[in-house]
């Protein structure tokens, strides 16, 4: 099998309200990953029209999660931070993969069942497709690596199967273009670390979420202290004492999820956490997680805010991003349609 560069892919969909939950499965591990690995991270906004937005709102969520990315530690210099439909490749791609994925493939996509409920026959063909997007904003970096959510991996498992696939059924034309015996990789996950899913303060059985009506159940990015603070005391609990091990909160979402919180947020293991709170009361518990959130959350919130006020900025780094991004894309494209046979 072909070796290919190892090569961090990941993208970020700018629905505005950055959570905790999109800073912990997302951006920290992003951050980390820097440190070793080459990094590609995308603002998919090609990804967000497939629900109707409002095209100011769009805008300004396009820049905050950019800020967002920079305000974490991410170096736009060392790597690549772009919005998605800057690199028409994306597009081009994708519509490639239509063509080679399955109907059936996609009928099977658990998210679009979610996201569509009963009234699929009213929802864009977009939604339905964009999983075939979603592998090519990979694979039209050959990207190598995906750091994704349990929620992502069926997408990430199809990705794999469309570039299996365009291997196998262009295998001879690969051989003759001068690629070897397969053009893309087979994007591995990548799962890291503790709370990779972070849930609801309200409900523990209930992914953490922007549209979820109380703003209750999440920790904004953007939240000032008093308000994380509110939030924390509020949480919903239970009336017994914290257990000594892990195996003690099972049957217990809230406890689990406040604990997995204060463990990612503190880089430590449940266990360890549990071994220095468990036994006492949640109130104790809540105390130390307000003090830990807000001296991680406030200095993010706070930059990201300061970045905000500066679009110039945030724009610059999209642009110089953009323009990078290309450069990898543009010839893998060009190489596809000689695979494919097109002329030009």
């Amino acid at each position: 099998m072909a070796q290919f560069k190892p090569l961090v892919f990941s993208g970020v969909q700018p629905t505005g309200n950055l959570h905790l939950g999109n800073y912990l499965g997302a951006i920290v591990k992003f951050v980390e990953m820097q440190k070793t690995h080459d990094c590609i991270y995308c603002v998919v906004d090609m990804h967000a029209i497939t629900v109707p937005q409002d095209p100011a709102q769009l805008k300004s969520s396009i820049r905050e999660v950019t800020a967002a990315f920079i305000a974490a530690g991410i170096d736009p210099k060392a790597h690549i931070v772009f919005n998605q439909s800057q690199v028409a490749e994306h597009a081009e791609l994708a519509w490639v993969f239509n063509c080679v994925a399955r109907m059936g493939w996609l009928n099977r996509m658990t998210q679009f069942k979610e996201k569509a409920g009963k009234d699929r026959e009213n929802v864009s063909v977009g939604l339905f497709a964009y999983p075939a997007l979603m592998a090519a904003d990979i694979l039209v970096y050959r990207a190598t690596h995906v750091p994704v959510g349990e929620d992502q991996k069926q997408h990430l498992e199809l990705s794999r199967d469309i570039a299996q696939k365009f291997n196998n059924d262009f295998a001879e034309s690969i051989a003759l273009c001068g690629h070897g015996d397969a053009f893309f990789p087979l994007p591995e996950p990548l799962i890291q670390g503790p709370a990779t899913r972070v849930m609801s303060l309200r409900d523990g059985t209930k992914k953490m979420s922007k549209s979820d009506p109380s703003d209750y159940s999440r920790l904004n990015l953007t939240d000032t202290a008093d308000i994380i603070a509110q939030k924390v005391r509020k949480a919903k609990t239970d009336p017994e004492a914290l257990p000594s091990e892990t195996a003690g909160l099972a049957g217990r979402a809230e406890a689990d999820n406040l604990v997995g919180i204060y463990a990612a947020l503190d880089n430590r293991s449940k266990d360890d956490v549990l071994r220095e709170f468990g036994g006492g009361n949640f109130s104790t518990f809540k105390n130390a997680l307000v003090d830990l959130a807000v001296a991680r959350l406030g200095p993010v919130g706070a930059e990201m805010k300061r970045l905000v006020g500066d679009p110039a900025y945030i724009d610059s780094v999209l642009l110089d991003g953009g323009r990078r991004a290309r450069e990898i894309a543009a010839p893998n494209m060009k190489a596809v349609k000689e695979i494919l046979g097109f002329i030009g």
